[in-house]
């Protein structure tokens, strides 16, 4: 964790403190920091609202004053349940009830696994840590707002109260925070979408499925050009893969089960005649043998002291056999389950695979905007930044370790050339590595290749001088991963994309290309997505610019207005209209009846970048003259040279919005 990460998990558990000093019958769930600040979810009768606030305020002050070591305890895992069963963890001391929600964290916490208690004052709590030195390091905090949340996400368990707050090193700190917050609501990109016509959600079409509207459209072309661009002079190659497909697929890549909870349900199809004849033969089969297993159990089973190895050997047939005829009837019924495409590698992988490959053809970069779905829990949907249907910047990267480096490297180039043109100046990429121990369960189990992909990503990132944080425990399953953290224009924190190295699942497929030595081998993939996916980026943008687009990328780039409505201003008006229009920009004009000063207003309201305004002067002389959404009148200049400089700009993607 960074020591900000620290501060907030402390505050956390002093947050948590403050309320059993108000209510000592809470029971405590997950108590984490968050890109903002933290959380603790709570269950208790009584309903807290922001007018508890000052009142648990004033306790977590106390605890901080007091000055508390936050100490870290190790402890047996019977030792830790018994604690939990007596009521003694995320508590000030023992109770009459157990603690519930540790209880049940503590029975999944995997045998041999190191379990570890904090305690600061009073205060005991099941927790991994790591924490400040003591509660006084907490310099600054607020608490902000209540939610609701299921425990552990699911909306079968109990729901709890989520209560949410900030924490800094400092006040000078948090003030800035809150203050960037205030110019955030105003970007919100909630707000700007909506004023802006960019893109709505609709009940009957469903929660985090989001309808881009054609100025929204405009910005995905937009990207999507500037991508293919990039992409294609890097060498990449496009292709293109439908939005569903068989279990089987998934099963391959390790998705499911293990990913299962972050899909759609499947979609059963109807079987034809021929399989479902096939599954009730089967079936039959199945039947036929559970009875031949059943009567010799019954027989061993009143066999007395009589050896029947025939019998036992015959039982371990049966057996065999109805595995067999179970796995011959799953395989036919998943051939017509079929799922929502939640991630375009698998597909991607069997495009590699479809032909024979040779090293010659390494490295080979198949590139896709492809459209996943991913059922996010409703409580999590958040606008663009959390949805369910998402269009993504996607590319594989197949190569051999000798390659790895530079393709590595080149990536990250990409994401430096995509901040220089969107102005982003603060960025951050985190390097997540595994955890040895958790080889084997949470990461797989190849302690080799492992410490080979992570050097080489650690000597590009240091050779690079690229800005970057190293953090443990956080890698993908198959492979360590960056993600990448810019900061807009008024210092918000995105998340925006992830690159992962993956050592694993082109094995799984069985992906293999033939060396110079003619031996097969199998290749790395470098999953990359600079950016991200239209839905996130474009949020981004959309709080970054606060709706001012830069000229390229504006929806509507130009409006022409006239002072008057007279037939020779319409005609020049609609001259120029039609030669920008032919140069494929996104150009206006406005028919309305207002007047000049109306038809400015509007236009500046809608954020359009470049308004042409045209009188009779400008007509006379073949010029036009020239504002810019928030930097007012610049002038009248000569028509072509208006036109060019548009031209230019868009063509250079000058990064002229005015944020």
């Amino acid at each position: 964790m960074t020591e900000l990460e620290r501060i907030r998990h402390s505050a956390a558990h002093i947050l948590a403190t403050a309320i059993l000093k108000i209510w000592p019958e809470a029971q405590f769930a997950a108590g984490p920091p968050v890109e903002n600040g933290f959380y603790y979810d709570v269950e208790l009768t009584h309903r807290i609202t922001p007018e508890d606030f000052s009142r648990i305020e004033e306790e977590m002050k106390a605890e901080i004053k007091a000055n508390h070591l936050f100490e870290r305890v190790e402890v047996t895992r019977a030792d830790a349940l018994a604690m939990a069963e007596s009521g003694q963890l995320a508590a000030l001391s023992g109770r009459d009830e157990p603690s519930k929600f540790k209880l049940d964290i503590v029975q999944r916490i995997p045998d041999g696994e190191v379990i570890t208690l904090f305690r600061n004052g009073e205060f005991t709590d099941l927790c991994a840590g790591p924490h400040v030195m003591r509660t006084r390091n907490v310099g600054a905090f607020k608490l902000t707002h209540v939610a609701s949340a299921y425990y552990k996400g699911d909306e079968n368990n109990p729901q709890l109260q989520r209560i949410y707050g900030t924490a800094f090193k400092n006040k000078t700190e948090m003030a800035a925070y809150f203050e960037m917050l205030e110019e955030a609501k105003k970007r919100d990109h909630r707000k700007l979408g909506k004023e802006l016509n960019l893109f709505t959600f609709d009940d009957d079409v469903g929660p985090g499925l989001p309808l881009w509207m054609p100025n929204g459209a405009a910005l995905i072309e937009e990207l999507e050009k500037l991508a293919k661009e990039t992409e294609f002079e890097a060498g990449y190659q496009r292709v293109r893969t439908p939005h569903i497909a068989r279990k089987s697929l998934y099963e391959c890549s390790g998705h499911l089960p293990y990913y299962a909870d972050s899909m759609f349900p499947p979609m059963e199809l109807k079987m034809d005649e021929d399989t479902l004849r096939e599954v009730f033969e089967f079936e039959d089969e199945l039947r036929d043998t559970e009875q031949q297993i059943a009567a010799i159990e019954a027989r061993l089973a009143n066999k007395g002291d009589i050896e029947l190895v025939e019998e036992e050997r015959a039982l371990e047939e049966w057996r065999i056999g109805r595995e067999k005829t179970l796995k011959r009837i799953e395989e036919k019924r998943d051939q017509y389950s079929y799922y929502l495409k939640a991630m375009n590698c698998p597909h991607h992988h069997k495009i590699f695979g479809a032909v024979p490959r040779s090293y010659r053809e390494l490295p080979l970069r198949l590139a896709e905007y492809g459209a996943c779905y991913r059922y996010e829990q409703s409580g999590e949907l958040f606008g663009l930044m959390r949805v369910r249907s998402m269009q993504m910047n996607d590319a594989h990267i197949y190569c051999t370790t000798e390659q790895f480096e530079a393709e590595f490297n080149a990536v990250n180039e990409m994401y430096l050339k995509y901040f220089k043109i969107f102005g982003i100046e603060k960025y951050l990429m985190r390097f997540s590595t595994h955890d040895p121990e958790k080889l084997g369960k949470k990461f797989v189990n190849e302690p080799a290749l492992w410490l080979q992909t992570e050097d080489m990503v650690r000597n590009v990132l240091q050779r690079s001088g690229i800005n970057h944080v190293e953090v443990p425990n956080e890698a993908a399953f198959y492979g360590p991963k960056i993600d990448v953290q810019v900061w807009s224009a008024i210092g918000r924190e995105f998340t925006i994309a992830t690159n992962q190295v993956d050592f694993a699942v082109p094995g799984r497929f069985g992906l293999v290309y033939k060396d110079s030595d003619n031996t097969e081998k199998t290749p790395l993939c470098i999953h990359r997505a600079p950016l991200g996916t239209h839905e996130r980026f474009i949020g981004f943008l959309i709080e970054h610019y606060a709706g001012n687009f830069p000229l390229w990328l504006a929806p509507e780039q130009v409006r022409i207005i006239t002072i008057g409505d007279d037939a020779p201003l319409a005609d020049y008006a609609q001259a120029l209209h039609a030669e920008l229009r032919s140069h494929e920009v996104r150009a206006s004009i406005d028919i309305t009846s207002d007047n000049i000063k109306g038809k400015i207003l509007h236009a500046e309201q809608r954020k359009i970048h470049t308004m042409l305004v045209i009188g009779h002067r400008d007509l006379e002389a073949g010029a036009v003259s020239v504002r810019v959404h928030g930097q007012g009148n610049l002038g009248a200049r000569p028509r072509n040279e208006v036109v060019a400089d548009i031209l230019a700009s868009i063509k250079e993607r000058r990064n002229t919005g005015n944020s």
